[in-house]
């Protein structure tokens, strides 16, 4: 069996690149082919709502249609530099092993305040594919010197070393939050450069739910704030 495209959304920044993923293999109705244990993930458990505790673990799954895509997601990224480097080349060894030719990586751009329109930044491991990447609606920034933590970026580097097109999504997000708003957004671009149709609806309900969620909370800060300044006038006041 082969699966030319690998597409990697670990946990990171505002979940973004992990709800892409998830959405897109329970969508497109991708099969759970491997799961992934290691001594590198950080020493714990899950404990789900009825008391049962299960060790971490990440998940590999493949969508067979006209292009067979395999997908990593999972509990948790490495917890130490070493492991970062050793999952990264075991993750590649698997994609190897179904003649992967390309790699997606997700991931959230965090800028520390709410984003109303988020944008979806990109990354690429060869100089041909940012052309590609724009037509699908990302960008690149103009920041220089921008370095990509974790799983999301080790694959790019190390996968190019091995022959592998590289292209890094990252979803404009606050980091303070779960954030679907900016996983639609990248779900978007994926799929343009996928060439393929993933229905958006239940991300789009989140998304709206995220929304209001955060107007509560920005509305509770300026209430806030308008107590905090009475109160301080009425100190100086006195």
């Amino acid at each position: 069996m082969e699966a030319p495209v690998f597409i990697e959304g670990l946990p990171g920044i505002g979940q973004v690149g992990k709800l892409v993923a998830e959405y897109m293999i329970e969508e497109i109705g991708a099969e759970l082919v491997a799961e992934i244990h290691s001594v590198y993930f950080p020493p714990q458990v899950l404990v789900d709502e009825q008391g049962i505790a299960r060790l971490l673990d990440n998940e590999v799954y493949l969508f067979r249609g006209e292009t067979n895509l395999l997908f990593l997601v999972g509990d948790a990224q490495s917890a130490s530099g070493e492991g970062h480097y050793r999952m990264a080349g075991t993750y590649l060894d698997i994609a190897e092993r179904f003649a992967v030719r390309r790699l997606y990586t997700l991931g959230g751009y965090g800028v520390g305040h709410f984003v109303d329109d988020p944008q979806v930044f990109a990354a690429v491991n060869r100089e041909e594919l940012k052309q590609e990447v724009q037509d699908a609606g990302g960008s690149f920034s103009s920041e220089g010197g921008m370095g990509i933590v974790g799983t999301s970026g080790l694959l790019l580097g190390m996968g190019k070393s091995r022959g592998m097109e590289g292209i890094c999504l990252m979803g404009e997000t606050s980091g303070y939050l779960v954030d679907p708003l900016s996983a639609k957004k990248l779900l978007s671009v994926l799929c343009r450069l996928l060439h393929i149709e993933v229905d958006p609806t239940r991300l789009s309900d989140r998304a709206r739910e995220m929304e209001q969620f955060v107007q509560g909370l920005k509305e509770e800060s300026e209430r806030e704030y308008e107590r905090r300044k009475s109160s301080e006038d009425l100190v100086y006041i006195g």
